[in-house]
């Protein structure tokens, strides 16, 4: 069966062309040019994943996201005019997967639409998840089981928050997370976002881990939303 993606988008130029572009690669494509339609698109298709954009005739674009994260975890990128870190940040903390801002090329729009299909399928298939107890790439190399972390075949010795975030970005690897998700995972959700204390544990993680911290090649800074890791092979 093919994957189907609904694609929200008002502005018709747009759409054509996402629409055109996924069919190329034998996506099955449902679209919708509003919030009513993308909600009815979304109960009555069911999509593998969703395009979103933000402004709306109708409706926010955020508000698509939190609706929907209440019954379904389906990948959600968002795809916006929308620069500001503000917007990135609340999206992804509504629970968005990713989000690319407009414009945007081909190659860049398939390759996130791989990645958060690949997370998908992973989060859905639990035998999956269950045996992917480590990961590498690039010399780097984790293993979920041991606790064990590897650098071209040294081991680092890493604190217990240091693995904990870590860990997680490891397990989400090639996905944005916001400062906000990484301060809760990690300290809790009393936590009062404090960015100082989890900026210190990373900058000790780049320290540890990365070749040259000052440009790293494993965890990169997406400036005022959060940290991604480079997506790691399981």
């Amino acid at each position: 069966m093919k994957t189907t993606i609904l694609i929200v988008e008002d502005e018709l130029p747009i759409l054509r062309f996402m629409k055109t572009t996924l069919q190329a690669q034998s996506y099955h494509i449902v679209t919708a040019t509003n919030a009513a339609e993308a909600e009815t698109m979304l109960t009555s298709h069911c999509p593998d994943l969703v395009l979103l954009d933000l402004c709306l005739p109708d409706k926010d674009g955020m508000l698509i996201i939190k609706n929907l994260r209440k019954w379904s975890s389906i990948p959600v990128i968002v795809v916006s005019a929308r620069t500001s870190e503000a917007d990135k940040v609340k999206a992804l903390d509504l629970g968005a997967d990713d989000y690319i801002t407009k414009p945007f090329g081909s190659q860049e729009l398939l390759a996130r639409i791989r990645t958060a299909l690949r997370h998908a399928f992973l989060a859905f298939n639990e035998t999956a998840v269950s045996k992917c107890f480590e990961k590498e790439r690039n010399g780097f190399y984790i293993n979920f089981a041991t606790q064990e972390v590897k650098v071209n075949g040294e081991s680092i010795h890493l604190t217990q928050n240091e693995y904990k975030l870590l860990s997680y970005l490891a397990k989400n690897s090639g996905k944005v997370l916001t400062y906000n998700v990484l301060n809760q995972y990690v300290w809790g959700p009393y936590n009062k976002n404090d960015t100082r204390t989890l900026r210190v544990n990373m900058s000790n993680i780049r320290r540890k881990i990365e070749p040259n911290p000052g440009d790293p090649m494993y965890i990169y800074t997406e400036v005022g939303i959060g940290y991604r890791m480079i997506e790691l092979d399981n």
